[in-house]
């Protein structure tokens, strides 16, 4: 803790900023992690500033994207070298798949600054990435950014992965949502959500086809941004879903807190804590999820949501139709849910974590 007179520290927050939700600017993910830790940082007496890496992902031609990622790499990693010379430390945010080259290049400019350098990652992938690198990759990862002071990761599964790595620590995705459970929810789910970017592998063909066939009085809400693989042909003439349109972050807890029932059926390969499952939880909403990535190690099965193996709409409907056919289990896991997401509120680990960056100031600090 700063004594009193202290000038709070800088600390260098590197990462997607972007604001407003559209097609071409999705506000989640990696995003909600930059806002979210330069707020609860700042809440904590850190002086912070953003160097934002986002950019759009309208689509463009293959060669067009490279161009405008490296071009987005250099101004990011020139900013970086600038600013972080005004600060004590710094903390990227990214995706396992960014880490040897913009992990690279942090801890190159945080070695020639003699800054600490704390890395965050989303999603439950870096194990993965880290064993298909090359021997090569693999050689200049051990001898850059894997020795950095600090790596948080986001799911028990890949700080496992890496139980013999002293510098790195478990951090999990949190969400602050102030939308209180309804008291008085329904006895079975009728009203059900579907909230993420519209990629197919985030499990939108399955739970499209899983609402076809419900009871009547049973609905499926569907909202985020198409993306180049979305068949929005899908929604053409289904009896009990519709698309409505991109959520403002702002609008996220008043569609939760209407929800009875939250279908994850995504089978992405970076899957961690996805924020709109702990939102969901916050709001007292159940979720039917695919086991799959991080996800079984939020979602426990038959008390704060059900489990369902990947790519099955049958699964996913036979779920649905359990929770219609058993109300006692359905107020369980509504109960559940409320309990879980308590777990991941802001405050419980933004608390432990500004303590950590503290001390690593305070080393870095010390005379050699």
């Amino acid at each position: 803790m700063a004594r009193p007179g202290d000038a709070p520290p800088g600390i260098l927050l590197v990462g997607p900023l972007g604001s407003g939700a559209s097609a071409t600017n999705v506000v989640g993910g990696n995003r909600m992690l930059v806002a979210e830790s330069a707020r609860e940082l700042a809440a904590r007496g850190f002086r912070t500033e953003v160097v934002d890496t986002s950019g759009s992902v309208a689509n463009l031609p293959a060669w067009r994207l490279r161009l405008a990622r490296l071009a987005r790499l250099l101004r990011a990693v020139g900013a970086m070298a600038r600013k972080a010379r005004r600060h004590r430390i710094v903390l990227v945010v990214m995706a396992p798949y960014s880490a040897l080259v913009l992990g690279t290049c942090a801890w190159a400019v945080c070695a020639a600054l003699r800054r600490p350098l704390a890395l965050r990652f989303s999603g439950s992938g870096l194990p993965a990435a880290y064993e298909g690198y090359s021997a090569p990759a693999r050689w200049l990862a051990d001898r850059t950014w894997m020795r950095c002071a600090r790596v948080y990761v986001e799911t028990r599964g890949s700080r496992r992965a890496f139980r013999d790595r002293a510098n790195f620590r478990w951090l999990p995705n949190t969400r602050d949502v102030r939308a209180a459970p309804r008291p008085d929810g329904p006895e079975i789910p009728r009203e059900m959500v579907f909230a993420s970017r519209l990629e197919m592998d985030k499990g939108l063909a399955e739970a499209l086809e899983a609402c076809r066939n419900l009871p009547d009085d049973c609905r499926l809400g569907v909202y985020g941004p198409p993306v180049s693989d979305t068949d929005m042909s899908l929604f053409a003439n289904h009896p009990r879903a519709e698309w409505r349109g991109v959520l403002e972050p702002e609008e996220v807890a008043g569609v939760l807190r209407g929800a009875d029932l939250l279908l994850f059926p995504s089978y992405c390969r970076r899957e961690g804590y996805p924020g709109v499952v702990l939102e969901a939880f916050q709001c007292g909403a159940p979720v039917v999820a695919a086991r799959w990535g991080g996800v079984p190690e939020l979602v426990r099965h038959e008390e704060n949501g059900l489990l369902v193996e990947p790519r099955s709409a049958a699964a996913v409907e036979r779920a649905i139709m359990r929770l219609r056919r058993d109300p006692g289990l359905y107020r369980r896991l509504r109960a559940g849910a409320a309990r879980r997401g308590e777990r991941f509120r802001s405050g419980r680990w933004y608390g432990p974590m500004a303590a950590d960056l503290r001390s690593l100031i305070r080393v870095s600090a010390r005379p050699d």
